[in-house]
């Protein structure tokens, strides 16, 4: 199905897109697309403005700070797959990245875009929240900081209000060891469950596709056994659908939640 007729603007500062979502009650900020113009073309969602951010040049960029790492919003899966930054501080972010969808979707698909769609099945917000990542949201009062366990609300809802913009996501250095582990429709779907563990004296693990937000689960340890039953205490209600009925995502959490650890484990060795 073709889009349905839209007005597009595509400004050069994040003052200047923040104006425009501020003037435009129905606008849409446009990162990859790889989302959005999917659930337009399929009549989901109609935006009368579509503010595209690729010419902003304060969401772009992976920069290594004293504290680990600051990513733009705009950095696609391949750079951030890529990255030699990336693959020194939080190895775990270039092997996950590595592993969304295919070339095409790499080469667009955003990291903001990702985690502000917070698609249950995406691969991202499980482990920005393992890792303990903070997202930088702008708006017309300033730039607010959000720990990434706060900031995915519901199926594709999170803490970025209207008039606002994610604009980067601070990743602490690698104390210890993560882990990430996923099951997927075909090699380039979505997931059908995923889970990511960062161990640091603590263990902690965070299961994707079980619930509208990632769901944070402490083990007592990084053995398999442990996590296991961290988990199944849990009491998780994952939903059913046409992939995977919900007692299977509810037994594969586990599998995946040990196999996360087990790598972190063995990393941070």
């Amino acid at each position: 199905m073709l889009l349905a007729s839209v007005e597009y603007a595509r400004p050069r500062s994040l003052d200047e897109a923040l104006s425009l979502l501020a003037a435009n009650p129905n606008a849409r900020a446009l990162a990859g697309g790889q989302t959005l113009i999917n659930v337009m073309k399929a009549r989901i969602a109609a935006p009368e403005l579509l503010v595209d951010l690729n010419d902003v040049p304060e969401l772009r960029g992976i920069r290594e700070t004293d504290d680990g790492l600051e990513l733009g919003a705009m950095v696609t899966y391949t750079q951030l797959a890529r990255a030699e930054e990336v693959h020194r501080e939080r190895p775990i972010l270039a092997e996950v990245a590595a592993q969304i969808a295919d070339v095409q979707v790499r080469n667009r698909g955003t990291v903001g875009g990702n985690v502000c769609s917070n698609d249950p099945t995406n691969h991202l917000p499980p482990v920005l929240v393992a890792v303990g990542a903070t997202m930088a949201i702008a708006g017309a009062s300033g730039i607010r900081l959000v720990p990434a366990e706060e900031f995915f609300l519901g199926v594709y809802l999170t803490a970025v209000g209207p008039g606002e913009l994610l604009t980067g996501i601070s990743v602490p250095r690698r104390q210890g060891g993560d882990g990430f582990a996923s099951v997927t429709i075909g090699a380039d779907g979505t997931c059908i469950a995923n889970a990511a563990a960062s161990v640091n004296g603590d263990v902690r693990v965070v299961l994707g596709c079980v619930a509208a937000t990632p769901v944070v689960v402490e083990a007592p340890s990084a053995d398999d056994e442990a996590v296991r039953k961290a988990v199944a205490g849990a009491e998780l209600d994952p939903p059913s659908d046409i992939h995977a009925p919900a007692e299977y995502r509810r037994q594969l959490a586990g599998v995946l939640a040990a196999r996360a650890a087990r790598q972190a484990r063995e990393e941070a060795a």
